[in-house]
């Protein structure tokens, strides 16, 4: 029998850098983050003038983009360890008994599921024949060897026209009254391994990340 399948041959990234998902299919995404809006509690008005911003933002878009919104668990894990540790060395009884009450209670109440938190992001993608044309870089695009990297030079023009595209949206959104940020390398690792693996990033920790990894801070 000929070697197993490793799980990465099976996931659509070839890597991660400089804040950018760079596909096996040679396509890089962007990600931003997104803050939330209390639409409902608005003016008529209010919300009339952010239907219109938010309008004039979709059709001002001459690219795919794509809109994810998230609900998940909020992840108290460390919360309850820390709160459990408390209890443990508590002295007085009455407040040991009392903290083991409130750690059971949150536990229970993270167990129904009734403390969610919500993510928006929109993933912003550019592909490198948009910027390339030349026939080697066709070529690449062409070749099925998809460990094949990306030529450097090639990548930081790709990269700097996403960053263009990305900075545009976030200007369009701010329009909307919603804040943005573009996630940095660790940040896209963490999204990604939560996506992949929705329980363990609701009821544990996340795995560390390779400190060279995490000098990426734009």
């Amino acid at each position: 029998m000929g070697d197993k399948a490793t799980t990465q041959e099976f996931l659509p990234f070839q890597e991660i850098k400089d804040g950018v998902i760079i596909l096996k299919n040679k396509a890089l995404r962007g990600i931003l983050m997104l803050s939330s809006s209390n639409f409902a509690l608005k003016s008529n008005d209010e919300q009339e003038a952010i239907i219109f911003q938010f309008q004039n933002f979709i059709n001002s878009l001459d690219f795919d983009t794509q809109i994810s919104v998230q609900s998940r668990r909020v992840n108290l894990t460390g919360y309850l360890e820390k709160v459990k540790t408390l209890e443990e060395n508590q002295t007085n009884e009455l407040l040991r008994i009392q903290t083991a009450d409130y750690r059971r209670f949150v536990a229970k109440i993270i167990n129904r599921g009734t403390i969610m938190s919500k993510r928006f992001l929109v993933i912003v993608p550019y592909t490198l024949i948009e910027v390339e044309g030349s026939s080697s870089f066709k070529r690449l695009l062409a070749s099925k060897k998809q460990e094949e990297l990306i030529p450097e030079s090639a990548f930081e023009r790709a990269r700097t026209q996403l960053r263009q595209r990305m900075e545009f949206v976030s200007i369009g959104l701010r329009r909307c009254g919603l804040n943005s940020s573009p996630l940095t390398t660790p940040e896209l690792i963490e999204l990604l391994w939560a996506w992949y693996h929705p329980h363990s990033a609701e009821v544990g920790y996340y795995p560390s990340i390779m400190p060279e990894l995490t000098e990426d801070v734009k």
